[in-house]
């Protein structure tokens, strides 16, 4: 399983498709299908069965997922959707650092 450019709970901009140009905050990723789950972004509608875990059936509204090549990492100093690259930090830690500007992404 490869690494992915992109966490649960980073701000991410949609680069492609009916989207293009929000930002949103990860919920979650599926790696296996190499898919993104973004919040408030690629709303679906699902009709929903009333079952044991749900009692109330109905159409409910959900993030669909994104292609992963599809969102971008938003870098804190640029403010904008940026490529990133992987640098090994002294303590031997690797870290995820904006291709654009330098700075690191990742907090800590």
């Amino acid at each position: 399983m490869a690494g992915s450019h992109v966490r649960r709970g980073d701000t991410v901009g949609v680069i492609a498709g009916r989207e293009r140009g929000k930002r949103g905050r990860v919920l979650r990723v599926i790696p296996d299908k190499s898919r993104v789950l973004v919040e408030k972004i690629n709303m679906i509608k699902k009709h929903q069965r009333p079952t044991q875990k749900v009692r109330q059936g109905g159409i409910i509204e959900r993030e669909g997922a994104l292609a992963l090549s599809n969102v971008l990492l938003v870098c804190n100093r640029c403010d904008r959707p940026v490529r990133t690259g992987i640098k090994l930090l002294a303590d031997g830690r690797k870290a995820r650092v904006c291709k654009r500007c330098g700075e690191s992404v990742d907090k800590g």
